[in-house]
């Protein structure tokens, strides 16, 4: 899964190395759960989510290059809210880089809204001269809860 998320996320390359590697991954694990998608035997896609609270965290939603464009993204990102909606979460925050423009929009067509902005802890040091900062945007799952009564 590493190669995977480390692949989707190639684009990011104002990072100095990789989105991630063994040790952010199971530090990751012992707090949420990641969630695979397949497309025949190769998996095609990872996002992460945790519980806190009533609210759930999506994150590092990882689609292979490959399979980018088809909507296997927007699967994923619903299999994701159906999980934290059954984990008892009421909403769901995400976390988008000021540096990815094309990101909010994306996520405001599945929901989400900008909700907060806040300080970006990367995993690995931002390139020299690079300034980044995180925005929060949120869903309420209310309306999927209503559609599966």
């Amino acid at each position: 899964m590493i190669p995977l998320v480390n692949a989707a996320f190639a684009i990011e390359t104002f990072l100095d190395g990789t989105r991630t590697d063994e040790l952010r991954m199971s530090q990751m694990m012992r707090k949420g759960q990641f969630l695979v998608g397949e497309q025949g035997r190769r998996i095609a896609g990872a996002v992460y989510v945790e519980k806190r609270g009533e609210r759930g965290y999506i994150g590092m939603l990882a689609i292979d290059p490959a399979q980018q464009g088809n909507g296997f993204g927007r699967m994923m990102m619903q299999a994701a809210e159906r999980h934290a909606l059954g984990l008892g979460c009421r909403h769901v925050d995400i976390t988008v880089l000021s540096l990815r423009p094309e990101l909010p929009p994306l996520y405001r067509k599945l929901g989400y809204q900008e909700t907060a902005t806040e300080e970006f802890h990367p995993s690995q040091p931002l390139k020299p001269g690079v300034a980044c900062h995180s925005i929060v945007m949120s869903k309420s799952l209310e309306s999927e809860l209503l559609e599966d009564l």
